[in-house]
């Protein structure tokens, strides 16, 4: 009796433990099932916010092409860094050709007042013509050029990257800002380039300092000549 009632409860035990040992495997294939469907949504969530960027890229690149939205644009733009090939007096130059061609000032040049500007230097072009001219330097797809844009005709022009017949080498040849002379001289060698553009840089900086020199001497003039009123105004007072 006693060995049938312990044989039972041995039986039970095994019963237990069996039962025990599915739950767990059970529990374990269901968190290998869970780790995986969570791996597969991280993958989809991922994929779905790339594929949202790109497609969001995409809608924004043809809103500017339609021109209903306006491209970004640095914050910060240093012609003096930027384009260290040209002499500061150059960019001065181009800077004050810009300004008298955008009669719009709104710090662009637009196809009506390029269309002026070619009248202007002698050599009108066709519409399809300053469309194409805008276009070769149009790096934000605006259709107009900001200051940065126009100083890149002259880039272009100094580096020979432009055409014989493009309109913008006619625009920097029937210009008054000479390029050949001070600039990279069409040098399409990089080392040639670079020594060229160290010694821009070194002129820049002389200009600088001589501007500098030229506001103390002016300050100066300016003490001397309050000074001698003071002295003038104590003489008739006394």
């Amino acid at each position: 009796m006693a060995s049938e009632e312990l044989a039972q409860k041995l039986q039970r035990r095994l019963q237990l433990e069996e039962s025990g040992a599915a739950v767990e495997g059970e529990a374990a294939a269901a968190g290998r099932g869970e780790e995986a469907a969570g791996d597969e949504a991280e993958r989809s969530c991922l994929t779905a916010s790339a594929g949202a960027e790109l497609s969001a890229k995409l809608c924004r690149r043809q809103d500017i092409n339609e021109g209903a939205a306006q491209p970004r644009r640095a914050a910060v733009f240093n012609p003096y860094t930027e384009f260290k090939e040209f002499s500061r007096r150059q960019i001065k130059d181009m800077e004050r050709m810009f300004r008298l061609y955008d009669s719009g000032r709104d710090g662009y040049i637009d196809l009506m007042e390029l269309k002026l500007m070619m009248e202007k230097l002698g050599a009108p072009q066709t519409h399809l013509g300053l469309k194409n001219m805008i276009k070769e330097v149009d790096e934000d797809f605006d259709g107009k050029l900001s200051f940065r844009e126009f100083l890149l005709i002259f880039h272009k022009a100094a580096a020979g990257e432009l055409e014989e017949d493009s309109g913008l080498l006619t625009l920097a040849k029937l210009s008054e800002i000479d390029v050949s002379i001070e600039g990279v001289k069409g040098a399409k060698n990089f080392f040639e380039a670079k020594v060229q553009a160290l010694s821009s840089a070194s002129k820049f900086e002389a200009e600088i300092k001589a501007e500098q020199d030229e506001r103390k001497r002016e300050e100066e003039e300016r003490k001397h000549r309050r000074a001698a009123f003071r002295e003038l105004k104590s003489a008739f007072t006394q």
